[in-house]
């Protein structure tokens, strides 16, 4: 049932919509599921996957609001086989809602006084408009209740307006004249202007809501939410209240005239606040799922920046008064020393420092140094640029957003219980050069500082979404089985925290993994678990070759088969070209393997540990910027992309302050999304055309025709 409707909504075969849906009720993982059930889902990819798996988890949302409605309506007696037909067949929310609305229990409106005073013949009377004396007709409904005339018709409009509000066609005449020409305005509350001042380009705004980007609607947002904006959505009245009566009017009587004025009525107090609350509720939602998008892009380029790898390194955590804590981690991320510099002001022991860090450099065999880019880097930059060491060091400035959430965490205590935060933040520090992906799963998300309006979206989505990412991320890589943290092992496609646990707890006790088969070992994880798990797990100097690529176990035999065929090992499958170069495919392909399993496996035979990463590059900022104040405008500079939003990019030029290359700066032809032209801790020259001391703005441009070639 769903998998028809989905199928229609996304173009993908309905087979493959069914199959993906089956892996899923499975507990198949979209990791998994994108990289080794292409057969049975047709080579679909993990964004393909994630959209039906979303699209289905919401069909059973609505599935389960139709039993709901369905019971609701059936206690009252008023459940026909029509009405259950037409039910069962909305897949739409807002259509199953309209469905409902006249049986949804009712506080006492208006309508519902009147109904009870008598009312509901006069309105049937009005709504058939063949009536030319609306008052004789009316007079005869006067009581002790009804005073007057006027007080029968009025009721009797009130009982026809709420027919109208919730009359199907009436709700969808007026929400396609929201979707189509409703204009968001907002304005200053009255007496708010100086507190509002970061609003101040909305104080007097408007724009149709189509066009309306995501940034700016959740700017007006909050700032309704802060208690400094009124925001509101709306068609323009007279046209909506036109295609009104032009469904309900059927001639010009008296009664005609009656049913227009509870038209409008119906329009005023009821049909548009409901549905300005529905488009409020879907412009935001859109605007959420943008902000989203942009954060998981964002996260799964910082997650995937390129590695150092297994190098000794160096990490220093800048700071003035309080020094420069230094530490040395070996080429496992172990620490090995700590300690602390004080070569800037007030101490200024520069000379000191220098001599430092040559020893620490020369003692501990360092191999590079990574500098935090917060407070006091570009000076402790020139200062580790300025030492004569006596081997080849790397320098990298590295991103110390989230560093000290980490620091003062608990993961970092567990890691490092008896020191503290300076000796764990500098630890990260140099950590995440080495491996950003695994030093960046220890930290939420939320704190990396990569988003746009993080904290007004639905926080639930957001979370879904991030942790979708990280997994999609440590899956796309693959981790080491024998020196994975618990952390970066819970994001591993079929585990989640107790089993990574239980996977520490069982290294711990019996040392190191020698092959993919001993995780069926680890308590509580069974065949299952090892089903989604195994192929996204490596184990480096192990008895089968095999488990450190991505082949998954349960294709072992059709690698032995070749190597058997072609009369050698499989080590030599993987280590010699011209022994692959034999292998036919073809012979292989059976009901339950086909080419696109067959390709993936020669792929890992022809670089079983590749890693889909780009190389790291060392960046150097201009020496002759260090601060806002040395900034002249039409200045060229290297910089460093550090955040990517709709409305355009910030780049870290090496002062504390970001600039911004705002998206019609980006190119000299048209940019709709900034990630058609840059990716994050992508190096690029900007050019400053704006320098805003006092406000701390830096406006930045990319286009060739104003930096050069």
């Amino acid at each position: 049932m769903f998998s028809k409707i989905i199928a229609t909504e996304l173009n993908i075969a309905e087979r493959q919509v069914s199959n993906t849906v089956a892996l899923l009720d499975e507990g198949a993982t979209i990791p998994f599921i994108s990289r080794y059930r292409k057969e049975i889902t047709g080579s679909l990819d993990e964004v393909a996957v994630e959209a039906i798996k979303e699209r289905y988890e919401k069909l059973q949302e609505i599935q389960k609001r139709k039993e709901t409605i369905l019971n609701t309506i059936g206690e009252q007696g008023a459940l026909t086989d029509e009405l259950r037909t037409k039910i069962e067949a909305a897949w739409n929310v807002n259509d199953l809602e309209d469905i409902y609305l006249p049986y949804k229990p009712k506080r006492k409106t208006r309508a519902v006084k009147a109904r009870e005073r008598g009312l509901e013949p006069l309105a049937e009377i009005l709504m058939r408009q063949q009536m030319g004396n609306v008052e004789a007709a009316a007079a005869k409904f006067i009581t002790g209740e009804v005073p007057d005339v006027e007080a029968a018709l009025q009721g009797a409009r009130d009982i026809i307006a709420e027919h109208v509000n919730e009359h199907q066609k009436a709700r969808e005449i007026v929400r396609k004249a929201f979707e189509y020409t409703a204009v968001i305005t907002s304005r200053v509350v009255k007496g708010k202007e100086e507190e509002a001042a970061k609003y101040r380009d909305y104080f007097g705004f408007s724009e149709s809501v189509r066009r309306c980007p995501s940034h700016r609607l959740l700017a007006m947002r909050r700032g309704e939410k802060d208690g400094f904006l009124r925001v509101s959505i709306a068609p323009e009245q007279e046209p909506a209240v036109e295609r009104l009566n032009r469904f309900f009017m059927k001639g010009h009587t008296a009664a005609s005239e009656q049913v227009a004025i509870a038209v409008e009525d119906a329009y005023k107090r009821l049909l548009e606040p409901s549905i300005e609350n529905e488009a409020a509720n879907a412009s935001r939602e859109k605007a959420e799922e943008e902000a989203i998008r942009v954060f998981a892009g964002n996260l799964r380029q910082l997650l995937l920046a390129p590695p150092l790898g297994q190098k000794r390194v160096l990490a220093i955590d800048p700071g003035y008064r309080t020094g420069c804590k230094v530490v040395c981690l070996d080429a496992q991320g172990n620490l090995l020393h700590n300690e602390n510099i004080y070569p800037h002001a007030p101490k200024n022991e520069y000379r000191q420092s220098i001599h430092k860090l040559e020893s620490i450099v020369d003692a501990y065999k360092i191999d590079a140094i990574a500098i935090g880019n917060g407070t006091a880097s570009r000076e402790s930059e020139m200062l580790v640029k300025n030492v004569k060491f006596n081997r080849t060091v790397q320098i990298f400035v590295v991103s110390e957003d989230g560093a000290s959430v980490y620091s003062a965490g608990k993961i970092a205590r567990d890691e490092f219980p008896e020191y503290d935060v300076t000796v764990r933040g500098a630890i990260s520090i140099g950590r995440r050069l080495m491996d950003p992906l695994a030093e960046l799963v220890k930290i939420d998300p939320k704190a990396i500082g990569v988003g746009q309006y993080q904290h007004d979206v639905d926080q639930s989505r957001l979370k879904s979404s991030l942790d979708q990412t990280v997994e999609s991320c440590v899956n796309l890589v693959g981790v080491e089985l024998n020196t994975a943290s618990k952390h970066l092992l819970t994001y591993v496609s079929g585990l989640g925290q107790q089993l990574a646990q239980n996977i520490v707890d069982y290294r711990t006790g019996n040392g190191q993994f020698s092959s993919r088969k001993e995780l069926l070992k680890v308590p509580r994880l069974g065949a299952k678990a090892y089903e989604q798990c195994a192929g996204f797990l490596r184990i480096a100097d192990g008895s089968e070759p095999l488990d450190n690529s991505a082949v998954h176990p349960e294709s072992y035999f059709i690698v032995e088969k070749m190597a058997a065929e072609l009369n050698c090992k499989v080590g030599d499958l993987i280590g010699k070209k011209d022994i692959r170069t034999k292998i036919d495919l073809q012979k292989y392909v059976t009901d339950k393997i086909g080419i696109p399993t067959l390709n993936d496996i020669l792929s890992e035979l022809e670089k079983p540990v590749r890693d889909p990463r780009q190389t790291i590059k060392v960046f150097e900022f201009s020496p002759d910027v260090h601060k806002i104040e040395d900034l002249r405008e039409g200045m060229i500079l290297p910089g460093i992309v550090n955040n990517i939003t709709n409305f355009g990019v910030f780049v870290d030029i090496g002062v504390k302050e970001g600039g911004l290359v705002h998206v019609s700066q980006l190119a000299d032809r048209f940019i709709s999304n900034p990630n058609e032209v840059v990716s994050l801790h992508q190096h690029v020259r900007v050019k400053v055309i704006e320098v805003d001391v006092s406000r701390k703005r830096i406006q930045l441009t990319m286009k060739e025709s104003e930096i050069g070639r």
